[in-house]
């Protein structure tokens, strides 16, 4: 284990800093909205989806949030009944569901977002170029690691 001073625990415990504050500010969103933190990292999800041009199927969204089909049915059900999913057939192929944020999902996420967001991109114009592709290539890495962490089995606490 490296000790308190190795410079990347120092950012391990920075990024979790971030990502727990991050975390919250989500949660106070869902509490606010009447909703689950699940639903929140559905919503991200598809609209993460949206941007890159993924196609999100029930299956998809599953996967991404490691959930069961029963689960993402009630959920996807959940999100459905407040107006801020939409189920669509796909086009060519009736027999595929396809998954869309409504836009009164994207309004309601900015409106409460939107202004961290906004913050967050001013603050990153105090770097240049060269420091955001580093930092970019960063997060992208802690984002691989992370992923491969959670898709790890875990045995339990080594045995000393």
């Amino acid at each position: 284990m490296p000790d308190d001073h190795d410079p990347g625990l120092q950012l391990v415990h920075l990024l979790r800093a971030v990502t727990v504050e991050l975390d919250l500010f989500g949660g106070e969103f869902a509490a606010r909205n009447g909703l689950h933190p699940t639903d929140v990292r559905a919503l991200i999800s598809l609209l993460d989806a949206a941007r890159s041009g993924a196609t999100a199927t029930p299956g998809w969204l599953g996967a991404q949030l490691g959930l069961n089909s029963a689960a993402v049915t009630a959920l996807v059900d959940r999100l459905e009944r407040r107006g801020l999913v939409r189920r669509e057939r796909d086009t060519y192929d009736r027999r595929r569901v396809l998954l869309a944020v409504e836009d009164k999902a994207v309004a309601l996420g900015w409106s409460f977002f939107g202004p961290l967001i906004n913050e967050m991109v001013a603050a990153m114009r105090s770097f240049d170029e060269a420091d955001l592709v580093v930092v970019q290539r960063f997060l992208l890495a802690m984002r691989d690691v992370a992923a491969v962490g959670r898709r790890t089995p875990w045995d339990g606490p080594a045995e000393r």
